[in-house]
């Protein structure tokens, strides 16, 4: 049985669609900033991006970066896999246009569309992979883009979910909250997207559990599922959950911790 549908918790600031797509269309100037100042945020990109554990190079395969956003997860897919060809979708125009702007080893094709859109704005599969980076707790109904992705991948493609998920512990929502509420939403108020900041400071502790994450991915019809934890201070705040698309007709499998 599917979950309930997410309901914003009173007095909790998280936004929504359009208003949520302005709110990164005028924090692109300073998101990556904001970025700079997280240690590690790009080692944990492309240790996800491994984790696909597609073959060194990437020669030959498609790959879809789904919610690209400044170009961060774009750009440790392609030093990861230097010879694939990489889309990457985006509905923020102004996060896409700072993606844009940074050097790739080879080509990147950057398209503007929300994710419910994207045949319309002529990205179709199948890819061999799909990455999609702190995009899940962003969308108002995160199983349709997960069953999307589901659809853009060919069988046995990968899937790879780089998310803020709390372990569940105490100690690391703890954590979460001081870091977003003594460090992260100060400065981002100054930059002038508070507004944009207290959503991720908030989307984090209303979204999935890690494990819970695990379980969306597998009901939505990926095998092999795994919940990978990222090492450094992001320990039980961020993990990768790690699926393949089974081959058609079959449908599922077991998810559960791992390391990697």
């Amino acid at each position: 049985m599917p979950p309930p549908p997410r309901t914003p918790r009173p007095g909790i600031p998280v936004l929504h669609d359009a208003e949520l797509a302005g709110a990164f269309d005028h924090a692109a100037r300073s998101y990556d900033t904001l970025v700079a100042a997280n240690p590690g945020y790009h080692a944990q990109l492309r240790r996800s991006a491994r984790r696909l554990g597609l073959p060194p190079d990437g020669s030959g395969l498609r790959v879809l970066d789904l919610g690209c956003g400044t170009g961060a997860s774009t750009a440790a897919l392609a030093a990861v896999l230097p010879g694939a060809d990489i889309t990457a979708v985006d509905a923020s125009a102004g996060m896409l246009r700072r993606a844009a702007a940074r050097r790739t080893p080879r080509p990147v094709r950057f398209v503007h569309a929300p994710v419910e859109r994207l045949a319309e704005a002529g990205v179709h599969g199948p890819f061999d992979a799909v990455f999609a980076a702190y995009l899940l707790r962003n969308t108002a109904d995160p199983d349709a883009v997960l069953a999307a992705a589901r659809r853009l991948l060919a069988p046995h493609g990968r899937l790879a979910v780089h998310e803020y998920a709390l372990s569940g512990r105490a100690v690391h929502r703890a954590v979460w909250t001081a870091v977003c509420g003594g460090l992260v939403l100060p400065v981002a108020t100054l930059l002038g997207d508070g507004p944009l900041y207290r959503h991720l400071w908030h989307s984090v502790v209303g979204f999935d559990t890690a494990d819970a994450l695990g379980r969306r991915v597998e009901r939505a019809g990926f095998e092999r599922v795994r919940v990978l934890p990222l090492p450094g201070w992001q320990t039980g705040i961020t993990h990768t959950v790690v699926a393949r698309r089974p081959a058609d007709g079959k449908h599922g499998g077991a998810a559960g911790e791992g390391s990697r």
